[in-house]
């Protein structure tokens, strides 16, 4: 009973600490939302290696026909000036800093044990300080927009237990490409429409144990994008371990994870493009929590890099933040 108090106290403090933001996510979302119901269509790129975001959780995959909607809120500071594998003086870069809040809601329904669809909606806050081409000196810009939608189809028809899925789609050329102070790469959208093709796979470690595990890879591929830019292809991949004995009462239970992540991105293209500084690896640990209760979940993780890799000087983060409201059905 003491143990079951203990996650009780911690839940009902992530739970409040994770309030404050999530209502100011659901206020942007609300505004998003209006704006794809107004839109022909919207989207979720950068240049700037948020396919980390992109990858679920074990949450995240169904294990029965039905369905869940979530909402998310994910923060990105790229604050330190990177060249190779170490950190290089801010001084060889124009660019300072690029701090984007991620906002999204989407869904996704399994029709039947074998197949399923799924939808991201995006909405993005970025600010962006650079240094002015004309006065050479350190300006600021900040703007908000609707971002590139992604559209997928899920098929888990492998096994019985739907363990075993592959994800396949499009991200639609949708989002805002156009404002005037950003750069090609910064962009809240890209301008291309880019294939998505993932797998996953659910497991438990021993016979019937409390530890579990989870693995996906996601790439993504441009197919047409504008000749001013060409977003560098994509290939993001996790593995992680959870922990599911601590849990209470009917449907309720707190699991710690960790989880590893891998991400590979190509060159940039194009006229506008800039290939010299462009093109990435890097590997991170993320360590985090899942608090389910009954059909709402509430996941939390932050990722801290490991190993970095950049071609040129391009600015990198050094946390990435990420917070997820679900609810099953």
């Amino acid at each position: 009973m003491l143990a079951s108090n203990s996650i009780v106290v911690v839940a009902l403090v992530a739970m409040a600490r994770a309030r404050t933001q999530l209502a100011s996510a659901l206020r942007r979302y609300g505004v998003a939302c209006l704006g794809l119901s107004l839109a022909p269509g919207l989207a979720f790129a950068c240049a700037c290696g948020c396919g980390l975001f992109d990858v679920g959780t074990s949450s995240m995959f169904a294990g029965h026909p039905g369905g869940m909607l979530f909402v998310e809120d994910d923060y990105m500071d790229q604050n330190q000036n990177w060249s190779g594998s170490s950190r290089a003086p801010a001084a060889n870069n124009d660019d300072k800093e690029i701090r984007t809040q991620f906002g999204s809601v989407g869904g996704q329904y399994q029709f039947n044990r074998s197949w399923g669809a799924m939808v991201d909606l995006p909405y993005w806050d970025r600010y962006f300080k650079t240094t002015d081409d004309d006065t050479g000196q350190i300006v600021g810009f900040t703007h908000g927009a609707i971002g590139d939608v992604r559209l997928r189809g899920v098929y888990t028809g492998f096994s019985d237990d739907m363990s075993t899925g592959l994800t396949f789609g499009l991200k639609l050329p949708t989002g805002d490409s156009t404002y005037a102070n950003f750069d090609p790469d910064t962009e809240i959208g890209t301008g291309s429409t880019d294939a998505l093709l993932g797998a996953y796979h659910l497991g438990r470690i021993g016979d019937g144990g409390p530890w579990a595990y989870f693995a996906q890879v996601q790439w993504q591929q441009p197919l047409r994008s504008k000749s001013t830019y060409r977003p560098g292809a994509e290939v993001v991949g996790v593995v992680g371990t959870y922990y599911e004995g601590w849990h209470w009462g009917a449907g309720s239970k707190f699991s710690p994870l960790v989880q590893l992540a891998a991400g590979y991105r190509e060159h940039d293209g194009g006229t506008l493009g800039d290939p010299i500084n462009s093109g990435y690896s890097r590997l991170l640990i993320t360590p985090g929590a899942e608090l389910k209760l009954g059909a709402i979940s509430i996941y939390m993780d932050v990722g801290f890099p490991l190993l970095v890799n950049t071609s040129g000087n391009q600015l990198v983060a050094s946390q990435f933040w990420k917070l997820n409201l679900s609810y099953h059905f």
